[in-house]
């Protein structure tokens, strides 16, 4: 299976299906020498742990992660490292019905007609499962980029019609509430329509929105190599989401040069600076200095047990209603997900931009410790 794998010099493979006995992954090239546990890793599983409340899928997971390789003695040793996580609560018995029919709006047809086979327990490779996978590995690259001053502040900025207040933003209300709104109103609001659309069997879809900070300006690379292009590709192949933008994204057509241009101006310390950051924070594929901000767009969870219309294998009319343990809405899990796999991205981009420039390796090289 092509694709299970993405990176330059930092790459992650990640394995495993939801209903299988274990899903995990290996994180290639990461430096050696960083201190590392598994509780470094776990306290972001946390955040994406199902079962957690009334708004998310009541599948018992703890996410216990454990690391097979690559720490030893509690530091990065520049190997392969393997992180491996027990799938506990499975409950296949729940999909035998969908077995010989293809669920709208899943990966099931799609899976069928590429492999002439699938795993329609949970959507086996193409259940959201697997991200705990992303994030577990994320965890690791967002611990190094904080060493190096970059901070991440990601949250739920829209479900549905509710929509973040961004005079109420509360950062102390990042991963506070049941559906991650850093908003008490539009948690409240929130959490009252997840509920009225479980009443009704439906779901409902949203955004979450990401600030990167600290992030100096040079990291990118032109062309196919576009920072906003790599986030942006790491974020459409999160499950469900359906559009990315970066900074004022979609509204940015919506201006004139005059109004969307961010003005460059040089600060009391003699930094260089945009006035406004209408860009997020990435020009040409290159980071100016500024946040970078990035939004993602989920659709509503496809798993309803409201009555749909689909067809069997063989193209016999069936009508279907989903049952078992779903998210009604996939945004407040989703949120740790994005954080952890911009950090995945952006540490490549930063390990990558050490062989932008000859002056780069000389200083390594003539200044490398000769004892080693």
């Amino acid at each position: 299976m092509a694709g299970s794998s993405f990176g330059n010099i930092l790459r992650l493979t990640t394995w495993g299906e939801s209903h299988g006995p274990k899903v995990g992954c290996v994180l290639d090239g990461f430096p050696a020498g960083m201190e590392l546990s598994e509780e470094d890793i776990q306290v972001y599983l946390d955040k994406r742990r199902p079962g957690q409340s009334s708004l998310t899928t009541q599948r018992r997971e703890s996410d216990l992660v454990h690391i097979y390789s690559g720490v030893f003695e509690g530091k990065t040793t520049g190997t392969p490292i393997s992180l491996v996580i027990d799938n506990t609560d499975q409950h296949s018995k729940d999909y035998s019905d969908l077995a010989d029919c293809f669920r709208p709006g899943h990966a099931d047809f799609g899976y069928y007609t590429k492999y002439g086979i699938r795993d329609y327990r949970g959507g086996g490779r193409a259940s959201a499962r697997e991200t705990a996978c992303r994030v577990a590995a994320g965890a690791v690259a967002e611990k190094f980029l904080k060493e190096l001053g970059i901070t991440f502040s990601f949250y739920t900025a829209a479900i549905g019609e509710v929509v973040l207040d961004p005079k109420a933003y509360d950062p102390s209300l990042l991963y506070a509430t049941p559906t991650n709104f850093p908003d008490k109103k539009a948690d409240a609001d929130a959490t009252a329509l997840i509920e009225a659309c479980k009443a009704r069997k439906d779901s409902v879809g949203g955004m979450v929105r990401g600030v990167i900070s600290g992030v100096p300006a040079g990291i990118g690379d032109p062309t196919y190599l576009r920072l906003d292009a790599c986030l942006a590709s790491a974020m459409m192949s999160i499950n469900a989401s359906k559009a990315v933008g970066i900074g004022d994204g979609v509204f940015a057509g919506m201006r004139y040069g005059s109004q969307n241009n961010d003005a460059f101006y040089t600060d009391e310390d003699g930094v260089i600076r945009t006035r406004t950051n209408h860009a997020g924070g990435i020009l040409g594929g290159i980071t100016d200095g500024s946040d970078i901000v990035i939004s993602t767009t989920f659709k509503p969870t496809p798993s309803i047990a409201s009555p749909q219309e689909t067809v069997m294998t063989d193209g016999t009319p069936k009508a279907l209603s989903i049952h078992g343990r779903h998210d009604p809405c996939v945004v407040p899990r989703a949120v740790v997900v994005c954080e952890t796999m911009c950090a995945l991205v952006l540490l490549d981009a930063m390990l990558l931009n050490m062989t932008a420039r000859a002056e780069n390796v000389k200083n390594f090289y003539l200044h490398r410790d000769s004892t080693i």
